[in-house]
């Protein structure tokens, strides 16, 4: 069984094409020079420019920062990730509408069943708490 498991990682576990490390380095540098450039700029710019153009210059820069970090290794590895997760939620068999409202009114009906325990609970343990320091030896 462990061995199936380890044959089974070392196929999955191709080596995948990637940027170089100095190429992926450099595009996050990017990508943090460019989130740093719509939070500063956006302080920096405020009497200078109205918030329609220092908006508009906010959501350049974050575009331009996502794209870079979407092409680093480490971004391609997320797209095929959310990639991958697109085609499980395809796969996945959801309930029909008659069994999410049963399902809805059996958690209903669960949930007030164990709060009304509870709060019977409660009330009797406060009950026999009130009544023991209420005693005088």
């Amino acid at each position: 069984m462990a061995t199936e498991i380890v044959d089974k990682k070392k196929k999955t576990e191709e080596p995948m094409e990637g940027k170089s490390k100095g190429l992926n380095t450099l595009l996050w540098i990017l990508v943090v020079i460019f989130f740093t450039a719509a939070a500063i700029g956006n302080v920096y710019f405020q009497k200078v420019y109205s918030a329609p153009v220092r908006v508009i210059g906010m959501a350049i820069a974050l575009v331009l920062a996502f794209v870079f970090a979407a092409i680093t290794n480490q971004g391609t590895k997320a797209r095929n990730f959310f990639k991958e997760a697109k085609n499980e939620a395809r796969k996945v068999v959801w309930p029909t509408r008659s069994e999410t409202r049963q399902t809805t009114l059996i958690v209903m009906g669960v949930t007030v069943v164990a709060s009304l325990f509870f709060w019977a609970t409660d009330s009797i343990i406060v009950s026999i708490i009130n009544f023991l320091t209420d005693l005088r030896f």
